[in-house]
């Protein structure tokens, strides 16, 4: 969006302003202070004031005193502004492309793992726990919603574009100057039956999953019994293999439950919230050697890795360059520098 499209708004906002600093001088009280419009969207003093109480109770929370903690953050108090800056610019984006759902789906989860942790029933019942210890449930919904938004905005327009984008050249030619980082790791080959909870009493399911176990380990046909009892659509056709994978890139959960596993070894159930209960069987186990070789997909992440801070640093530039920003005159010579700093780094290469 460009900046000439929000001429009118800039106005309003201008005005706004304006008469924020004539109800200073007529002594009467303001209620917020605009410290910048970004598009659409405007970055408020009452925000910025928030987000500094926060920093510097982190601050007290580490051992300093509240004095360090108010001259630290008042020392970085421009970044701040920069950073809630790019923030809006990465909020508005989300819901340019439609990530507003998927980011919050990824926060009821969060708080649902929670609830199962701390084996509460209901996300009412959580919220008390939470306020009942000194947090707000909906400040730490925000916090972890700006967090989403940034990771879900990066990954989809910066590092999915980087990862596939790389060409065979690129790829061949990092693998030949960082050999030592692409020796064979440990793999593991998996097979599984899954029950699912849609529909059914959770207790069921587990008491079913224990039963299913006990018959593997005596030695019955996992074939069959992933034919009789899998909830995969697919498991037919399947027959339960999953396929190989890094020992690494593994879910925490399922490595664990399959570390001590020799081939054909039965895990115990791996629980997975909300949704099932995995049993695994352990096909094929290989050990990590000195080896090198040519893996493309590590390949592919290793220079995704290496290159995307700076790619991100860019898209952010780009961000900025092609919104509308307007920093009130009090902030903007503890912002401008930091905020724009990335633009005249590129302003430069290009002469």
């Amino acid at each position: 969006m460009k900046r000439t499209s929000y001429a009118f708004f800039a106005i309003a906002v201008l005005f706004l302003m304006s008469f924020s600093a004539f109800a200073q001088e007529s002594e009467t009280k303001v209620v917020d202070e605009v410290v910048a419009q970004v598009n659409e969207g405007v970055i408020t003093l009452s925000r910025i004031k928030r987000e500094m109480k926060n920093a510097v109770d982190t601050y007290v929370q580490e051992g300093k005193t509240r004095e360090e903690g108010q001259k630290l953050v008042e020392e970085k108090k421009g970044e701040l502004i920069a950073n809630l800056i790019n923030e809006e610019l990465l909020v508005q984006k989300a819901k340019e492309v439609g990530l507003e759902s998927e980011i919050e789906a990824n926060i009821n989860q969060r708080f649902l793992e929670i609830m199962k942790q701390q084996n509460l029933k209901t996300l009412d019942a959580l919220y008390k726990n939470m306020e009942d210890n000194g947090l707000d449930p909906q400040e730490i919904r925000s916090v972890w919603r700006g967090q989403a938004t940034r990771e879900a905005v990066l990954q989809r327009e910066v590092s999915s574009k980087l990862y596939w984008g790389l060409s065979a050249k690129e790829m061949k030619d990092y693998y030949e100057q960082n050999k030592a980082q692409f020796t064979k790791p440990e793999t593991v080959a998996l097979s599984e039956i899954f029950l699912g909870f849609a529909g059914r009493e959770e207790t069921a399911v587990r008491e079913k999953a224990k039963q299913i176990i006990a018959q593997l380990k005596s030695g019955a046909d996992f074939e069959k019994l992933v034919m009789e009892n899998s909830d995969r659509q697919n498991a037919a056709e399947t027959k339960g293999k999953v396929g190989k994978f890094n020992t690494k890139d593994l879910d925490p959960r399922f490595a664990a439950a399959v570390k001590d596993l020799k081939v054909g070894g039965i895990s115990e159930p791996v629980e997975i919230d909300q949704v099932g209960i995995e049993i695994l069987r352990v096909d094929e186990k290989t050990q990590a050697t000195s080896e090198t070789f040519f893996d493309e997909n590590a390949v592919r992440m290793a220079l995704t890795m290496k290159r995307g801070p700076e790619q991100q640093k860019k898209y952010l530039a780009d961000l900025r360059r092609d919104s509308y920003i307007k920093i009130n005159d009090t902030y903007r010579p503890i912002v401008s520098p930091l905020l724009f700093a990335e633009e005249r780094k590129t302003e430069k290469a290009t002469k």
